[in-house]
């Protein structure tokens, strides 16, 4: 979109959308990039359930850096600090809120827990400060990860069969299939390791940087995890409205 397209908008009556993720190592075989793929996936299966609700949304360009210790070791993985991934976030929604948006919704796919933290952070700051309607739904909370598939469940998912799928079914040619086909499953749970106090991929048992079963990996199944995001984010949407 051009400027002079977003002006013609009625901003009073649209959502933003706010993709987020990290560049962070994904397995051998998916791109640094693959959050922020899915993410990117989630707000536009999101903006198009939400069109059919007569709710008019607009995806951001997404945020591409956060808190990302986890794969801190692994070349290519780019962190940077809490408080300034919790101020992008913040000043991202204070220009959303000066141009008049509806509200601001975050479309997030990066599930390290300090990540999740400078969100929720983000969106008190907004709501509170500013009194701006921020939506984050957080895929990470229970009632939430029911609706998504089995691995997600499990916690053995980054880079597993969960995120291979979406990004096979968005990116293609982002996936190294030689690699991915080959790889043996790997059941070790991230959830269990930050209970445990981890706080790296190696010591949670995943020295490839994967966890989950990225063989088993499908496009078909990503579309269909696709859908389920975006209706996740429409119905938080439509709940905040």
């Amino acid at each position: 979109m051009t400027w002079k397209t977003v002006q013609g908008l009625p901003p009073a009556e649209t959502v933003a959308l706010l993709p987020v993720g990290a560049t962070e190592a994904h397995g051998p075989h998916l791109p640094l990039s693959s959050d922020v793929i899915i993410s990117r996936a989630m707000a536009r299966r999101g903006a198009q359930r939400l069109a059919k609700h007569g709710v008019q949304a607009v995806v951001l360009p997404p945020i591409a850096y956060s808190v990302a210790e986890f794969g801190g070791d692994f070349a290519g993985t780019l962190s940077i600090s809490a408080a300034t991934a919790t101020a992008l976030v913040v000043d991202v929604g204070r220009a959303v809120r000066r141009h008049g948006f509806r509200c601001l919704a975050l479309a997030n796919a990066h599930l390290e827990p300090a990540h999740i933290g400078t969100l929720a952070a983000a969106v008190r700051i907004l709501s509170e400060q500013q009194g701006a309607t921020v939506v984050f739904p957080d895929v990470t909370r229970r009632a939430v990860a029911a609706r998504l598939t089995d691995e997600f469940r499990s916690g053995a998912c980054h880079a597993g069969r969960y995120e291979g799928s979406i990004v096979m079914a968005e990116r293609p040619d982002l996936v190294d299939e030689e690699i991915r086909v080959g790889l043996a499953a790997n059941p070790s749970s991230l959830v269990d390791a930050i209970r445990n106090g981890l706080h790296d991929f190696a010591s949670a048992g995943g020295p490839d940087a994967y966890f989950g079963d990225p063989a088993a990996a499908s496009a078909a199944e990503g579309h269909n995890t696709i859908d389920t995001l975006g209706e996740i984010l429409e119905e938080a949407v439509l709940e905040a409205l």
